[in-house]
């Protein structure tokens, strides 16, 4: 749909709007009241989400391209059927193709004081030339002052050929006055891995968890609610999820900063990703016909 189309289907006058980016890419602009909130139809792309007296929860690179042909870095990017590099050794991009897809509107409505939308993706040239041709993903959000983002995944009822496999994460940049200040809890006594120790697996000691330089850890078999306690910015940021089993927690630091072309060097302490996930040993299978469905919802509580 162009913009024309989707204003005609799904507009609410003074609470949803479409536009178009100089490069050409549509999105829907909320002014709910009881948040705001940006979401491109390209990835699904929740880039934005702030609510009624609040700051901006979520971070957005300014140097993030906003291209059809490139992911885009902040916000909440959808990620499926693999989470990283592809694992099995043939080609694809990083993080899969969900977040550089053109998703479709397929509902939009305001609902008391909070607009719902769903977006959907099936199969296409892209991702059939990946291998993925019996998928289909439904992606639903409740924009309020809570945030709910629901992703089902569906493998067709009749699909020919071996289970559907696939790794998923909703990777959530989170806005933080600075990340040196800030704590996450809820994952105490977990197993994790850490990418930045040659995938080593070490147990998180007990109490809140500390960032002092580039972080990047999978959280095995944990379903526990977290918080982001942001002493600078003098808020809690909590995230509960159901439908997952994996948690990321994730900050460049300088030094992988540096190497990022679609991020300020400075912009890191800013920025802390805690991602609602299935990963790694979480990985779904599904047989034709089931169904799995991953839901995170994020509030914001005041901190002293």
């Amino acid at each position: 749909m162009d913009v024309g189309e989707l204003t005609g289907q799904f507009a609410v006058d003074g609470v949803l709007r479409f536009e178009r980016t100089a490069s050409g890419l549509i999105f829907a602009r909320v002014t709910a009241p009881a948040a705001q909130a940006t979401v491109y139809l390209h990835g699904a792309h929740l880039t934005d989400w702030q609510p009624a007296g609040e700051a901006p929860v979520l971070f957005l690179s300014a140097r993030t391209e906003l291209a059809p042909d490139k992911p885009i870095r902040g916000g909440v990017p959808v990620i499926f059927p693999w989470f990283g590099p592809r694992h099995d050794g043939l080609a694809g991009p990083s993080h899969g193709f969900a977040r550089r897809s053109e998703w479709e509107l397929a509902f939009a409505a305001l609902a008391g004081d909070e607009v719902h939308l769903t977006f959907t993706l099936g199969p296409d040239q892209t991702s059939r030339a990946l291998g993925y041709d019996h998928f289909r993903l439904a992606y639903r959000m409740a924009i309020g002052r809570a945030l709910t983002l629901e992703l089902t995944v569906a493998n067709e009822p009749g699909a020919q050929g071996p289970p559907l496999q696939f790794e998923e994460a909703l990777h959530t940049y989170f806005a933080v006055g600075d990340v040196r200040e800030t704590t996450v809890t809820g994952l105490a006594g977990a197993e994790y891995i850490d990418k930045r120790d040659q995938m080593r697996r070490k147990l998180q000691p007990q109490g809140a968890m500390s960032l002092t330089g580039t972080t990047d850890r999978v959280y095995l078999d944990t379903a526990a609610t977290c918080a982001i306690d942001d002493v600078a910015g003098k808020r809690r940021i909590v995230v509960e999820k159901t439908g997952s089993r994996s948690t990321v927690v994730w900050n460049p630091w300088a030094e992988v900063a540096a190497t990022l072309p679609d991020m300020e060097v400075d912009a890191w302490p800013g920025m802390l990703c805690v991602e609602t996930a299935n990963v790694d040993d979480s990985a779904v299978t599904l047989k034709p016909g089931e169904t799995h469905t991953m839901r995170a919802v994020i509030s914001v509580e005041g901190i002293r």
